[in-house]
C-alpha cells in the first residue's frame, strides 16, 4: 500500500485538530462546573507556556523576536479572548458559547480593513449577515427574561470573545510579517497567563481529583489541537482551515448534547448551521482574494 499524500494527511491532521478543539471546550465546560472560567483559562496557559519553557530550541525562537509591540497587543486581545469564551462555556452551554468563539472571522475581517489596510471583496457582504442571523437564532432560541435579542449577560461574554479574537489575530497577522511562530505563541500563553491570573486567584478553589483530570485535558487537548493545526498548514491554504475549523463548534455541540444533556432545539439547530455556513462564506471570500497560506491563529479562534 502507498503512504498517503502530503495534502491528503495535512487534511487528516486538520481534521483531529478541529475535533480537538472540540474536545477542548468540552473538557473545560466540565473543569468549570465548579471552578471558574478564569481558573481554567490561567491554568491552559500556563500549561501551554510549557514547551517553549522546557525544550531549548524552542526557548531560543521564542524569545527571539523583532516587534514587542506587536507581540504585546497579539497577546493581550488573545488572552482576553481565551478569557471571555472559558468564562462563557462555565455560564451557558458549551455548544453556544463555542458558536460564538468561533464567529471570530467576522471581525478579523473587519479589523484587517481598518488597521491593515486590507482590501476585502464586497461579496463578504453576503455571507456576512448570514451568520449574524444563525448567531441571533441560536441565542434567541436560549433566551430568558430580561435578554435584549436573545443575549444575556453570558452570551455577550461569548461574542466579545470573538471580538477579542478578531483584534489578536490581525495583530498576529501583522506581527507574523517578521516574527517566528514560537514567538507570537509564547506571547499569547504568557500574557494570557498574566491577564487571566488576577480573577483566576481571586476565585480560586482547590481542584478535586476529578477536576484535575478536566483541566488536564483542557490543556493537552489545546496543545494537541494547536500543533496539529500547525504542521498541517504546511500543505493546506486558509480558506481550507477556515472551512474545517468549524468542526469543533459541531463538535462541541453534539458533545453538550449527548453527554451534559444541553437543549438545542430546532431553531437553534438552523441558527447554528447559518452561523457555520456564514462563517465559512466569509472565509471563502477573505481567502480567496488573498490565495495565502497563513499560520493557525489566523483562521482559527483563539483557544
Amino acid at each position: 500500500m502507498t503512504s498517503p499524500s502530503p495534502l491528503r494527511r495535512a487534511l487528516l491532521l486538520m481534521v483531529a485538530s478541529a475535533v480537538l478543539f472540540g474536545f477542548m471546550a468540552f473538557a473545560a465546560k466540565l473543569a468549570s462546573a465548579r471552578l471558574s472560567g478564569s481558573q481554567v483559562a490561567m491554568l491552559r496557559f500556563a500549561t501551554g507556556l510549557a514547551p517553549a519553557l522546557l525544550i531549548p530550541r524552542y526557548r531560543r525562537s521564542a524569545f527571539t523576536f523583532q516587534r514587542w509591540d506587536l507581540l504585546l497587543y497579539r497577546g493581550f486581545f488573545g488572552g482576553l479572548a481565551v478569557l471571555c469564551y472559558f468564562i462563557a462555556i462555565e455560564h451557558i452551554n458549551v455548544g453556544v458559547a463555542t458558536l460564538l468563539n468561533y464567529t471570530a472571522p467576522l471581525f478579523s475581517g473587519t479589523f484587517s480593513i481598518l488597521f491593515l489596510r486590507e482590501h476585502i471583496s464586497p461579496k463578504v457582504l453576503i455571507p456576512m449577515p448570514v451568520a449574524l442571523a444563525g448567531v441571533f437564532l441560536v441565542v434567541h432560541a436560549h433566551a430568558r427574561p430580561g435578554d435584549i435579542l436573545g443575549f444575556g449577560t453570558w452570551e455577550l461574554v461569548g461574542a466579545l470573545s470573538a471580538v477579542f479574537s478578531g483584534a489578536a489575530v490581525t495583530a498576529m497577522r501583522a506581527a507574523r510579517q517578521g516574527e517566528n511562530s514560537w514567538a507570537v505563541y509564547t506571547s499569547f500563553c504568557l500574557l494570557g497567563t498574566l491577564l487571566t491570573a488576577p480573577l483566576a486567584i481571586a476565585t480560586w478553589k482547590q481542584p478535586s481529583g476529578d477536576e484535575w483530570i478536566s483541566l488536564a485535558a483542557t490543556s493537552l487537548f489545546a496543545i494537541g489541537a494547536q500543533l496539529l493545526l500547525t504542521f498541517s498548514l504546511r500543505w493546506v491554504d486558509a480558506m481550507t482551515v477556515g472551512v474545517i475549523s468549524q468542526l469543533a463548534v459541531v463538535v462541541a455541540m453534539l458533545l453538550g448534547v449527548t453527554v451534559l444533556d444541553e437543549r438545542l432545539g430546532a431553531m437553534a439547530i438552523a441558527g447554528a448551521a447559518l452561523t457555520i455556513g456564514g462563517v465559512v462564506g466569509v472565509v471563502y471570500v477573505t481567502s480567496w482574494a488573498k490565495r495565502t497560506v497563513v499560520a493557525a491563529d489566523e483562521v482559527a479562534p483563539e483557544a
